[in-house]
């Protein structure tokens, strides 16, 4: 394996560690109706509810997120024959975000169920087994599309916000080749900030991931055949029954929480992903 996958997965991994326990206020905000969010963090188990999917899931998919930008990055560059650029950057990295979907969508499915399973903190494995009795892989990949979505557009502003801040705090020439402890600070600020961006620019539409993913089956009857059809709402649907709920507010409950996430995680992320490259 190239050494851009391992920085990735060892970065993804302590993303994931470090930001869960916000993570878990953040999707509880996003999945109530009204009101304030309910406490979430009852116990030291209940911090890292739902981690053990996305620090095996989220390695690798960061790990396939860092390889597959590198690389579209390298070919987009020479196929259009120009310098990379920002409309590179973007477009490389919502390549590099579309190509996680394989394991984001599933890893996200099993994260959000396990952290609203709290306070009981079912384990990631048993929910895991749960949907593949009784849904098989179509029930693992269920939002598949809306998650995709988010990944592409997401990870296109990601890559193209940490090139614009870097861009905006450049090297003096003769720190270039500095150590990355004395880089520490603008690499840790720059992933703070590409963090913070990401979120803002596809928070709607994790919103509507999250609500889609946490639902509840819903029973219908079918009379002809005599039995009963379980079902669950679209993205559409849920979309504008949030609309008719509260308007646009609750396209963006838990944002607040989910940008100091953002910040710290990503800050971590770039640091440990650029401490191991150099």
């Amino acid at each position: 394996m190239s050494s851009d996958f391992w920085a990735g997965y060892a970065s993804g991994a302590v993303g994931i560690i470090i930001g869960n326990p916000l993570d878990i206020v953040k999707l509880r905000q996003q999945t109530q109706h009204t009101g304030r969010a309910a406490a979430t963090i009852q116990n030291t188990r209940s911090l890292l509810a739902g981690a053990a999917a996305p620090i095996l899931g989220y390695g690798a998919l960061n790990a396939i997120l860092f390889v597959s930008y590198n690389r579209a990055e390298l070919a987009l560059s020479r196929g259009l024959e120009v310098e990379k650029s920002p409309g590179i950057t973007w477009l490389a990295g919502a390549v590099g975000g579309l190509a996680t979907w394989v394991v984001s969508a599933p890893t996200e499915l099993i994260k959000c169920r396990a952290q609203m399973a709290l306070p009981t903190a079912k384990s990631s494995l048993s929910i895991a087994k749960d949907i593949w009795r009784t849904e098989g892989t179509r029930g693992l990949y269920f939002g598949g599309l809306v998650t995709a979505l988010r990944d592409s557009i997401g990870y296109g502003f990601y890559f193209w916000a940490y090139e614009l801040a870097n861009q905006s705090w450049p090297l003096p020439d003769e720190k270039k080749r500095t150590s990355i402890a004395e880089e520490a600070p603008r690499v840790m600020l720059c992933g703070g900030l590409a963090g913070i961006v990401t979120w803002a620019s596809v928070f709607p539409l994790d919103v509507i991931k999250t609500r889609l993913q946490t639902q509840r089956l819903m029973q219908s009857h079918d009379t002809s055949q005599r039995r009963v059809l379980l079902r669950r709402k679209g993205a559409w649907l849920i979309a504008k029954d949030m609309f008719r709920e509260s308007g646009v507010r609750p396209f963006f409950r838990g944002l607040t929480v989910c940008s100091i996430r953002a910040f710290i995680v990503n800050a971590a992320q770039w640091t440990v992903y650029e401490g191991l490259m150099h």
